[in-house]
């Protein structure tokens, strides 16, 4: 562990704020921009084609890259073959379809043409634009796909997720487990939920004083957990408050307000199907010339106790993610290191300090999906894609761990039970 070099897996031509991998295709979803200004920096939504080579390595084509014009695309939820994005104040939603030949024949997979628009503002599609439209600096982009491979992105749909009078942004979008809900939270503190796909408001309440860090919600839609920068976690069953995280109270003499809450993701529990956990981020409210720790807490996710509070560096916290199996934890910082924990202990796995050259946006565990019959993690135990505001995507993987099978372990045991009663017999004449 500590400061190494990680091969970039792919470079954008603009920052890097959000990805995403689509649990169906397999394809990395990469958004970002750089902003209304004129520099002659684009914005753009990205789809890249993720191949493993050999057993631990990844290689990756940008398929097909959609001009957002002059809006930025700050953070993404991905369900079902939609794409919402959080462009300024607004939630833009779009469909993407893959088309894939083989052998001549097209096997295309359509998603997100239920989505009804008559409840939204309705805004015109940009057109696809491949091919050239991704290319960054020379040398810095990988080839693009082959002409077998076609991406093609309609917009749906928009809604306006965040009304603050000065400077309106969306900070955070997700879809409930269930596909059925969509939610937003942003600067003006108000958590919005549409029913999905018909995008009829369902909820539209005051949340906390001030900006909306994160959310997400459990399974079955029963809780929904929101994180402000009014240095509260708030647990909510619909639009009614259900109660307030403290959890300075699992740390003898911490002052209530000297940290604030950062993200909180919810994950399952690897053998335990009924079980639930809730993993929330703590960083110092102020900056200090001999920086405090950041603070990882564990919650039992259906009665909201604490269960395990850890530090995981000095290193400010940007943004979280959990496993799709909840093994794992991936934990990004602003000074671009990345670091991979264990779900159950809070120990750290993997590191690998500055790993980006400044701000790590979004993090994204690779799914336990079979493509051609192997597994996109190959013989990886765990694979994390992250992003940053250096343009850069990489992938951080850990190989499986060597395990011996039981049978040997019984038999080195036994073996070790012989030596013993001979070597008491030898030392011990007559002991048996």
């Amino acid at each position: 562990m500590g400061k190494r070099r990680v091969p970039d897996l792919y470079r954008a031509p603009f920052p890097l704020y959000s990805i995403k991998v689509d649990p169906k295709t397999g394809l990395v979803i990469t958004t970002g921009g750089g902003g209304a200004s004129k520099t002659g920096i684009k914005n753009a939504v990205q789809f890249l084609d993720l191949q493993l080579v050999g057993e631990r390595q990844y290689s990756a084509s940008l398929l097909h890259s959609h001009d957002t014009d002059m809006r930025a695309n700050m953070n993404m939820a991905v369900a079902d073959g939609v794409i919402a994005v959080g462009q300024d104040g607004a939630c833009c939603l779009m469909s993407f379809n893959h088309t894939q030949k083989d052998g001549g024949k097209a096997a295309a997979k359509n998603a997100g043409n239920n989505v009804q628009q008559s409840s939204a503002r309705r805004r015109a599609g940009k057109g696809d634009k491949g091919g050239q439209d991704g290319a960054a600096a020379s040398g810095d982009v990988p080839d693009l796909k082959n002409e077998t491979a076609h991406i093609s992105v309609k917009v749906l749909a928009e809604v306006q997720s965040d009304l603050n009078p000065q400077d309106p942004l969306q900070k955070v979008v997700r879809f409930s487990p269930d596909l059925s809900l969509l939610l937003t939270g942003g600067t003006d503190g108000h958590i919005r939920v549409w029913e999905f796909p018909s995008l009829k408001k369902k909820f539209d309440f005051k949340a906390h004083e001030g900006e909306i860090e994160d959310l997400d919600m459990s399974p079955g839609n029963k809780h929904l957990v929101t994180v402000g920068r009014d240095f509260s976690c708030s647990v909510w069953t619909g639009n009614q408050l259900a109660m307030g995280l403290k959890w300075h109270e699992t740390l003898p003499e911490m002052a209530e307000k000297t940290y604030r809450y950062l993200a909180c993701r919810f994950g399952k529990v690897e053998d335990q199907k009924d079980a639930l956990r809730l993993y929330t981020v703590q960083i110092p409210h102020k900056r200090e010339r001999r920086p405090p720790p950041c603070y990882l807490t564990k919650w039992e996710g259906k009665s909201f106790l604490p269960m395990l509070t850890a530090p995981c560096g000095a290193e400010v916290i940007s943004t979280l993610a959990v496993s799709d199996s909840g093994t794992f934890l991936g934990l990004g910082t602003v000074t671009g290191s990345v670091a991979i924990y264990i779900a159950f202990s809070l120990q750290k796995l993997y590191y690998v300090q500055e790993s980006h050259g400044i701000v790590v946006t979004d993090l994204a565990f690779l799914p336990d999906l079979l493509i051609k019959g192997k597994s996109i993690k190959g013989n990886n135990e765990t694979a994390l894609l992250s992003v940053g505001v250096d343009s850069r995507c990489q992938v951080h993987s850990v190989a499986n761990r060597r395990s011996f099978p039981i049978w040997l372990v019984l038999f080195f045991c036994g073996l070790m039970v012989v030596g013993v009663i001979l070597l008491l017999q030898y030392m011990f004449p007559g002991f048996i």
